[in-house]
């Protein structure tokens, strides 16, 4: 089974390589941030897991005055198991900037588990809240008289949208998932936002002959059926406390990954290097991210049970 998920994989990452319009936030950690991709993840690690995410894509990359237009990416995911319903819960906030357009994100899932084979299913949903912010005083349109540019000002729209996912995974061994965002695909300020596809897995290979080891390779596709963008990463972990790795994103950035484990606290950093044009003559001098988790587990003590004796009435 295992074989044929990632030769599926393996096919779907062959059969296209164009690059995927930036519509929902990128991340080079992607391995660790499923919450935000995926409903059907939540509540999937057994504990209460709070995740932070900081971007800085395109470091340098300005306007000819010198305004930092570069995206900056800023997200706060929470997600739990939650017995009494089946499943787990989650949330995702996230704050978004690229050029003069700001998004703040808020999104809610819920997903139900079911033990499947080794491991566990979840089948999850979520409903989206979206704030856009376009600030069209800062663009310099190339025609003057351009009337989707002059006489505006700030302005601002509010989106409801929709997302599915199902996510599967065998501890200790394997994950993989799929899930579509923007399932409404909601209108507004001239702009539309597309349904998007994900497809993300991985698998934890332990080297046989030195268990200290371990080889975690990632794979995430996102695509609208338009346009693609593939994600490819293998981390190398020692004694499942640090571990570093490399990843490519097609015809975009080679990235350089690494982290550490401090009790239950989990921290990484990431580089991009860029080998897209937006790295060329000095444009950008790569991308940063800082991801930090923190999980743990409340224990609610057993009340010991008393029982009465008659004898002793």
């Amino acid at each position: 089974m295992r074989s044929k998920i990632f030769t599926l994989l393996l096919l779907l990452f062959c059969a296209n390589t164009l690059i995927f319009a930036q519509q929902e936030a990128q991340f080079s950690q992607f391995m660790f941030n499923t919450m935000a991709i995926n409903p059907g993840y939540a509540g999937s690690n057994g504990a209460i897991c709070l995740n932070a995410f900081a971007r800085q894509q395109w470091l340098g990359f300005k306007d000819p005055d010198g305004t930092n237009t570069a995206p900056q990416t800023f997200l706060f995911s929470i997600d739990a198991p939650i017995k009494f319903l089946h499943g787990g819960l989650g949330a995702v906030i996230s704050k978004d900037k690229i050029g003069f357009e700001d998004n703040t994100n808020v999104r809610l899932a819920y997903a139900y588990r079911v033990n499947v084979g080794n491991g566990f299913l979840g089948i999850g949903a979520e409903a989206a809240f979206l704030d856009k912010k376009i600030d069209f005083t800062k663009f310099k349109p190339i025609d003057t008289g351009d009337p989707l540019l002059n006489g505006k000002g700030k302005e601002s729209n509010f989106y409801t949208d929709f997302a599915f996912g199902v996510y599967y995974n065998v501890p200790g061994k394997f994950y993989t998932g799929i899930s579509a965002l923007n399932l409404s695909e909601p209108e507004g300020l001239n702009y539309k936002l597309k349904r998007t596809y994900y497809i993300s897995g991985g698998y934890e290979y332990v080297l046989p002959n030195n268990p200290d080891f371990e080889i975690d390779p990632h794979v995430l596709i996102k695509t609208d059926f338009a346009s693609a963008q593939y994600d490819i990463a293998a981390i190398l972990k020692y004694q499942n406390k640090f571990w570093g790795g490399l990843s490519y994103r097609v015809q975009d950035a080679v990235t350089i990954l690494i982290g550490m484990n401090l009790k239950d606290f989990k921290i990484g950093y990431s580089y991009d290097l860029t080998t897209s044009n937006m790295g060329g003559s000095g444009k950008s001098s790569g991308s940063h991210e800082l991801f930090l988790r923190y999980c743990f587990k409340i224990e609610i003590p057993r009340i010991p049970k008393s029982y009465k004796n008659t004898r002793y009435l």
